[in-house]
């Protein structure tokens, strides 16, 4: 089972407005909700993709109970854990541009986190434990850091997709894969990550640290991907960017699901280039037809 934690979720209200006026009576052309978070996106997608998923983290009122509605719809399997606080909403506004305003996350008490934590020490080597997002500041520092050594010492193999400082702090709990983008592992390394080969060179470190795999997406110019036996570049297919929103969940998604099949790490890599840019090229996360139409399109190149 591969299981997603969100310690962060929230419900993404999109709204689309022709010409957005600041101070203004402006009149949507069209709005949605979606429930968001990285871990649910990837949760989403891996059902799509038919692995065994359960997504868990923290929810509560109104807004979570509408996330494991619209989970139940999809199918996907969820045991979050209730707070009495109310899950964040996110707003999205386009019009042209895209502007978000992020909703504040409830407040953790203990005892929620340590229902958490337990349940997360139910887990196996058999199973995997993603965590991604952001963290609630009504919990501990290194929270996160907690789950995941409770998952490792149960043999789950874990994975991590943050950024910024809680990144940097997760590393040494030397996870099985990461996947930061060329901006986020700048920012990591202090360094400016402009071409493949550099993302390679500044990957190539995190994995000599102990990171087993890693997957650095660069937008259109494709990605790259480095572990311990070889370094891969894939160049992305040619598309129309509709929705930039869940398309590293995407590539999170597909990777662990195809390691879970079976695949070799660099054929996994093959199927989360086509994962992401399927999701890049739709409205919201990509169909398992979608992937494998994409996949084709997708070329990748053993450069080590």
């Amino acid at each position: 089972m591969i299981y997603t934690c969100t310690l962060n979720p929230a419900v993404d209200y999109v709204v689309r407005v022709e010409d957005f006026q600041a101070g203004g009576l402006n009149r949507s052309e069209s709005a949605d909700l979606y429930a968001g978070g990285k871990g649910i996106n990837v949760s989403r997608l891996l059902k799509r993709l038919g692995s065994d998923t359960c997504a868990i983290g923290f929810a509560g009122g109104f807004i979570g109970d509408f996330i494991k509605s619209e989970l139940d719809r999809e199918g996907v399997f969820h045991r979050f854990t209730s707070v009495h606080g109310v899950t964040r909403i996110n707003v999205k506004l386009k019009s042209g541009t895209e502007t978000e305003i992020n909703g504040p996350a409830p407040s953790i008490s203990e005892e929620e986190a340590n229902r958490l934590v337990q349940l997360t020490g139910e887990l196996t080597e058999h199973d995997w434990f993603h965590i991604g997002g952001s963290v609630p500041s009504s919990l501990p520092a290194d929270y996160a850091g907690t789950l995941m050594d409770t998952a490792r010492k149960k043999g789950a193999r874990v994975v991590v997709d943050t950024s910024g400082a809680a990144l940097k702090a997760l590393l040494p709990y030397n996870p099985f894969f990461i996947k930061p983008n060329h901006h986020e592992l700048s920012e990591l390394f202090n360094t400016d990550v402009s071409t493949k080969e550099d993302a390679a060179f500044i990957a190539k470190k995190l994995v000599d640290g102990g990171i087993g795999n890693v997957i650095v997406s660069m937008g259109g110019d494709g990605a790259v991907f480095v572990n311990n036996e070889s370094i891969y570049f894939a160049v992305s297919p040619k598309g129309t960017v509709k929705n930039t929103v869940g398309a590293g969940d995407s590539m999170v998604a597909a990777f662990m699901a195809k390691i879970d099949a079976g695949l070799e790490p660099h054929e996994a890599f093959h199927w989360a280039v086509a994962a992401g840019s399927a999701t890049a090229f739709s409205d919201d996360l990509c169909t398992k037809e979608e992937v494998e139409d994409v996949y084709s399109h997708v070329k990748i190149v053993n450069v080590e």
